[in-house]
C-alpha cells in the first residue's frame, strides 16, 4: 500500500457502513491497512469492497467499520 497522501491533506478517522464507503478509504483488517479501490452494489444495501492487494470484503447495511479517509481542503 502506498503511504503518500496529497499535500495539504489531513488523515481523519471515520465510521463507515455500506452506505457511505468510498473509494480510498482505508480499513485495518487483522492489523493490515487495505485501501478500497472499487466498490460493487449487493442486494438489500450490501456492498463488496476491493482492495489494492485484490482481497474483497463483503459489508452489510448494519456493518460498522472505523477507516481512515484523507479530507482534501481546497
Amino acid at each position: 500500500m502506498k503511504t503518500w497522501t496529497p499535500s495539504g491533506a489531513m488523515a481523519a478517522p471515520v465510521e463507515i457502513t455500506s452506505t457511505n464507503v468510498q473509494r480510498g478509504d482505508i480499513i485495518q483488517i487483522g492489523g493490515q491497512p487495505c485501501r478500497v479501490t472499487d466498490l460493487f452494489q449487493l442486494p438489500r444495501g450490501a456492498k463488496r469492497l476491493l482492495f489494492e492487494s485484490g482481497e474483497l470484503l463483503t459489508i452489510h447495511p448494519r456493518t460498522r467499520l472505523v477507516a481512515v479517509r484523507v479530507l482534501r481542503r481546497w
